[in-house]
C-alpha cells in the first residue's frame, strides 16, 4: 500500500516529537546532574566550546540540504541511477567535512586564553576541547546515508537511532558524574555514542537501498553538478548567517560579561533549545513531503499547505512563548537554583526571541524543501553583520539584556520579511502582501493574550511547583480557548481539521482509502 504525503508527514512528525521530548528529557537530567555535581564555570565551558563547534559546523557548507532537495525529483520518479550518483557526491563531501572541520578546529586552541574568562582551575582546558572537537568530526562520519533515508520521507528511521544514542548517552553521562564528577570522561562517552549511532544508520540504509553498495556509480552531468554547486554557495551563506546569529551569543556574553553570564544562560538555552527543538523537529517531519509536493503539483497548492503550515506554527509558537515567559523562571529556580534566575526583562527578550524564530519556521522548511536558497542568498549575511554590530554595542551599555536583544532587531530587520517574501515571489508566484497582513495580526493577537496572561499569572502564589502547576493552567485554559474562538471561521483552520479527520479515517479504517 502506497502511503499519502499526510501519512508519511504525521508518522515523521510523531517519530521526530516524540524523540526529541525523549532527548530532551536525558538532556534535562543530564544537565540538572551536571549542574548540581560541577561548578557554574564547567556550565559555562561546556556551552562555550559547542558554540565554538556549531560555528566550525560552517565546514558543512549547507551542501546537505542543496543534495536532499536535489533528490526529491529522482526518488519521486523512481530514477535509482540518480540517486546512486548524488549519494557519491554527498559521501565525498562529507568526508571532506569531518576532515576540514578537525583542521579548522585545532586552530582556535591558541586562542583560548582570549576566548575564556574565569575558566575551572586544575582541568586541561586543551584536552577537554579536542574530545568536543573529536566528537563533533564523528558527526560527519557515514552520515551522508541518512540523506537518502530522508529524501524518501522515512526520516522517523533516522530520527529513532539518533534518539537511541542521545538517551544511551545520557545515562552514561549521569552515571560517570554521580561516579567519578570526572569531566574528561563526561565528555568522551559524546563521541563514543555519536560513532554508534550513525553506524546504526548507515547499516540501516544499505538494508533499505541496496543500491548503495553498487560500485558501479555514474558520475553527475557538469550541469547538474553546477546548479548543485550554485545552491551550495547560497546555502553556505544562509548557514553563515544562522550560525553568527545563533551561536555567537555565549562567545558575547563570555567576552563582554564572563563565564558565569553564560552558565546563566546555558540553562535557559536548555530549556528553550528544548522546546523550540520538539517544535522545530515537528516542521521538519514535513520537509520530504513538501519537496515531495513541490516536484508533483502546482504552485497554488504549495501555497494553500504554506499558509495552513503557518497558520499552525504561529499558533503553536504562540502558546509554547507565552508558557515559557511565565514557567521559565521559576522552573530555573526549583530545578538549578535561585542564583541562575535571570532577571525578567533578559527572560522577556529571550522569549521574543523564540517566538521570532518560530514565525520563521514554516517559511524555512518550504525554502529547504523547495530549493529557493539562491533568491536571498545575501540576507543571512546582513543579519548576521546587524546581530554582531548591535549586540555588541548593546551588550557594552546593557550587558546582557543588550545582547539578545541584538539578535531580537536583526531578525525582525531581514529575515521576518525577506524569506517569505521570496517564496512568494520566485516559487508561489503571486503577491505577499496577505501574508504580511496575516502575520501583523496574528502577532498583535499573540501579544496582547500574553499581556493578559501575564496580568493573570503575577497574582499567583505559592511555592515553586504550586506556581509552575497553576501558571501553566493559566496559559493553556486562556490562550488555546481565545485562538480558538478567534480563528475558528478561518479557511486554514478548517482545512486543518479536514486533514485531521482524513487522517484519523485512514489510520481507523487500516490505510484502505488513498488520500485525495
Amino acid at each position: 500500500m502506497v502511503k499519502s504525503r499526510t501519512e508519511y508527514s504525521a508518522r515523521n512528525t510523531a517519530a521526530a516529537v516524540l524523540g526529541k521530548v525523549a532527548a530532551i528529557l536525558t538532556g534535562f537530567c543530564t544537565r540538572v546532574v551536571f549542574t548540581h555535581t560541577l561548578s557554574q564555570a564547567y556550565v559555562g565551558v561546556n556551552g562555550l566550546f559547542m558554540d565554538i563547534l556549531n560555528i566550525l559546523s560552517l565546514a558543512e557548507l549547507g551542501a546537505g540540504a542543496a543534495i536532499t532537495y536535489a533528490l526529491y525529483r529522482p526518488v519521486a520518479v523512481g530514477d535509482v541511477e540518480k540517486q546512486k550518483s548524488l549519494m557519491l557526491l554527498i559521501r565525498n563531501f562529507y568526508r571532506l567535512v569531518a576532515v576540514l572541520v578537525l583542521a579548522s578546529g585545532l586552530l582556535v586552541i591558541p586562542f583560548m586564553d582570549v576566548l575564556i574568562k574565569g575558566a575551572p582551575e586544575g582541568e586541561n582546558l586543551t584536552l577537554i576541547y579536542l574530545l568536543y572537537l573529536c566528537n563533533s568530526a564523528l558527526s560527519y562520519v557515514m552520515v551522508y546515508k541518512r540523506t537518502l533515508v530522508d529524501a524518501h520521507q522515512l526520516s522517523y528511521i533516522g530520527v529513532l537511532f539518533q534518539t537511541g544514542g542521545w538517551v544511551v548517552q545520557g545515562i552514561i553521562q549521569i552515571t560517570v558524574l554521580l561516579t567519578s564528577r570526572n569531566f574528561v570522561l563526561f565528555v568522551s562517552v559524546m563521541s563514543v555514542c555519536t560513532l554508534l549511532s550513525n553506524l546504526a544508520v548507515s547499516v540501516k540504509a544499505d538494508r533499505l537501498y541496496p543500491y548503495l553498495r553498487d560500485r558501479e556509480v555514474q558520475k553527475l552531468p557538469r550541469e547538474e553538478r553546477r546548479e548543485i554547486f550554485r545552491n551550495t554557495g547560497a546555502m553556505l551563506m544562509h548557514k553563515i548567517g544562522t550560525v553568527l546569529v545563533n551561536n555567537t551569543d555565549n562567545l558575547l556574553l563570555s567576552s563582554l560579561v564572563g563565564i558565569v553570564s553564560n552558565s546563566l544562560y546555558s540553562n535557559y538555552y536548555l530549556i528553550i533549545g528544548a522546546i523550540h527543538g520538539v517544535l522545530r523537529q515537528a516542521f521538519q517531519g514535513l520537509t520530504a513531503s513538501v519537496g515531495n509536493l513541490g516536484a508533483e503539483t502546482e504552485p497554488r497548492r504549495v501555497q494553500r499547505i504554506f499558509e495552513t503550515t503557518f497558520f499552525l506554527g504561529q499558533w503553536v509558537y504562540g502558546l509554547a512563548a507565552i508558557c515559557l515567559y511565565e514557567l521559565i523562571d521559576p522552573f530555573v529556580a526549583l530545578f538549578f537554583g535561585p542564583n541562575y534566575v535571570f532577571t525578567k526583562d533578559v527572560t522577556l527578550i529571550l522569549c521574543l526571541n523564540f517566538y521570532l524564530t518560530g514565525l520563521r519556521q514554516p517559511a524555512l522548511v518550504f525554502r529547504d524543501s523547495l530549493g529557493i536558497f539562491w533568491y536571498d542568498r545575501h540576507k543571512p549575511l546582513a543579519e548576521a553583520a546587524i546581530n554582531l554590530v548591535t549586540s555588541i554595542l548593546l551588550g557594552l551599555r546593557l550587558g546582557t539584556v543588550g545582547v539578545f536583544l541584538g539578535t531580537a532587531i536583526s531578525t525582525v530587520t531581514t529575515s521576518l520579511w525577506v524569506e517569505p517574501l521570496m517564496l512568494y515571489r520566485h516559487f508561489l508566484g503571486s503577491s505577499a502582501k496577505p501574508y504580511f497582513r496575516r502575520c501583523g495580526l496574528f502577532a498583535s493577537v499573540t501579544f496582547l493574550l500574553w499581556y493578559g496572561v501575564d496580568l493573570l499569572c503575577r497574582g499567583v502564589g505559592g511555592g515553586l511547583w504550586a506556581v509552575c502547576l497553576k501558571r501553566l493552567a493559566i496559559c493553556v485554559l486562556v490562550t488555546n480557548p481565545a485562538y480558538l474562538l478567534l480563528y475558528q471561521r478561518r479557511r486554514e483552520f478548517r482545512l486543518l481539521l479536514d486533514k485531521a479527520r482524513l487522517l484519523l479515517s485512514r489510520l481507523w479504517d487500516g490505510g484502505r482509502r488513498e488520500t485525495p
